[in-house]
């Protein structure tokens, strides 16, 4: 336990220090007073604490879990369990996502907050269907994305244009911290029956899949609801008791659908001993403090720190200076987010090590760094969301077609991680704060503008990370004597 709690400080020393360094740089050029500075240096200590205690209970809890229902269905080889617990699942971990409830209060002037979380989560919940179908029925990731997002894109057409950014926020805040780790271990848990489960280049792309749902959800609400433009953008401003309160709640109730699956499934399926019961609820203890902690330290820390500097900055007379900042910001948050540590982790077990922590994390930084910077041209020049998504999502399904299939699962898997509580918390206020600004508090430019960043980031691991797998394959090509036919495409990392 010392060994594990050490290493867990250590990788989230390493995930926040240089994101809070930045931040604070930013902040000492502004000359911003002192007090602001500790109080969001204090936000980055929760923030580290936070990670590494929710890391050691996922570990023990939610992933061991629902790894263990995925095996339990498909030892059942009943299509009618598959289809309801991947359907009440979905359901359930979207209702209980946190940031899913901000993009409620955040587009709550356009839509009604409980039919927006409805639609949402019943898109992925069938979403989740279909990701688990995949497995049966042995359909090509690459083939499945290609109708479900041809099909997605045809009905945009006739979405009202308001509705398309958030839409597409939707697919990114879903899988959250509390989705990712499920999700996967679930798709890991059905895959468990194959001995060759952990080679195999199906293991990833669930999260991908699922996060489209609710884009569609979203899009098909679109159609029945005429947007209204006084969205609300800005939530209020709590104290740090105010976000203790707030978050205790919401991640209690978060929770809750996690503890009666398990205890539902330990009932009338595992009958797991005694001590191993107790090390699971210890870990669901650990994820909700670690959750909670997090999360306080996010909002306190860097919600109101992002809009100020936002505002601040697209104040100067070269307001493009939003751009290379947002790039910055963009690199240093990859690694803070607590669905990006566990999903690499768990890349790395599932590959044996093949794909490594520190080369994931890299392409993944370098792909956000970039979508930042181009939601942040958004805001700047006006710029319709459509000129951007329609060509990287078109360039990510030919590279589907080319590169390793076990990149393509883990670019869209990376997608939906990279897109969580910080980037809603700073990145999304950074931009809002900024179009502010820009458009003298125009509810329905902000509406356009700052919200689609979500989107981007989510968008950014389905070209880069694909773009890896295309240049490890090429170098395979030249050199084929490196990496055995029968195996997963290999690439080297220092460290």
């Amino acid at each position: 336990m010392n060994k594990l709690l050490r290493e867990k400080i250590k990788e989230a020393f390493q995930a926040v220090l240089p994101l809070t360094v930045v931040i604070i740089i930013t902040l000492v050029i502004l000359k911003v007073e002192f007090k602001t500075i500790l109080n969001f240096s204090l936000g980055s200590l929760l923030l580290m604490i936070g990670l590494v205690v929710f890391n050691i209970g996922a570990t023990q809890s939610m992933m061991e879990l629902s790894e263990e229902i995925g095996a339990y269905i498909t030892r059942k080889r009943s299509l009618f369990l598959l289809i309801f617990v991947g359907f009440t699942i979905g359901f359930l971990i979207t209702v209980s996502e946190p940031s899913v409830w901000v993009l409620g209060e955040q587009f709550k002037g356009t839509v009604d907050k409980f039919v927006l979380i409805g639609f949402i989560s019943v898109g992925v919940a069938i979403f989740l269907v279909i990701a688990l179908l995949r497995f049966v029925f042995q359909i090509k990731l690459n083939i499945l994305l290609v109708i479900l997002l041809s099909i997605l894109f045809i009905i945009a057409i006739f979405i009202p244009e308001e509705f398309v950014p958030v839409a597409f926020d939707s697919g990114g805040v879903t899988t959250g911290p509390m989705a990712v780790p499920f999700i996967i271990s679930l798709g890991l848990g059905v895959l468990s029956t194959s001995s060759n489960y952990k080679k195999s280049e199906d293991s990833f792309g669930m999260v991908g899949i699922s996060s489209i749902g609710p884009i569609l959800a979203v899009f098909i609400l679109g159609l029945i609801y005429s947007p209204k433009a006084d969205a609300s953008t800005i939530e209020e401003t709590k104290n740090i008791l105010g976000f203790i309160a707030q978050y205790l709640k919401e991640i209690g109730i978060a929770i809750i659908p996690f503890i009666i699956f398990f205890v539902f499934f330990q009932i009338f399926a595992f009958k797991f001993p005694r001590k191993r019961v107790i090390r699971i609820f210890v870990g669901f203890v650990l994820t909700y403090i670690g959750l909670v902690i997090f999360l306080v330290g996010a909002s306190v820390g860097f919600m109101n720190i992002g809009s100020f500097l936002g505002e601040t900055i697209a104040k100067f007379n070269s307001v493009w200076l939003l751009i290379p900042i947002g790039i910055i910001f963009g690199f240093v948050i990859v690694a803070a987010e607590p669905s990006v540590v566990v999903l690499v982790g768990q890349v790395q077990e599932v590959t044996d090590g093949v794909v490594g922590k520190k080369a994931m994390v890299l392409v993944m930084s370098i792909g956000v760094s970039l979508a930042v910077g181009l939601a942040m041209v958004r805001v700047v020049y006006d710029i319709s969301i459509w000129y951007f998504l329609i060509p990287s999502y078109l360039i990510a399904v030919i590279l589907s077609f080319i590169v390793p299939k076990m990149f393509t699962g883990i670019a869209f898997d990376s997608g939906g991680a990279v897109s969580g509580a910080l980037t809603s918390t700073f990145l999304v206020p950074f931009a809002i704060g900024a179009a502010n600004i820009i458009y003298d508090y125009n509810q329905t430019k902000i509406l356009t503008n700052a919200f689609g960043l979500v989107a981007f980031v989510a968008m950014a691991p389905l070209v880069t990370i694909q773009l890896l797998g295309l240049i490890v394959k090429l170098k395979q090509l030249r050199k084929p004597d490196l990496v055995a036919k029968d195996k997963i495409i290999e690439f080297e990392e220092e460290g």
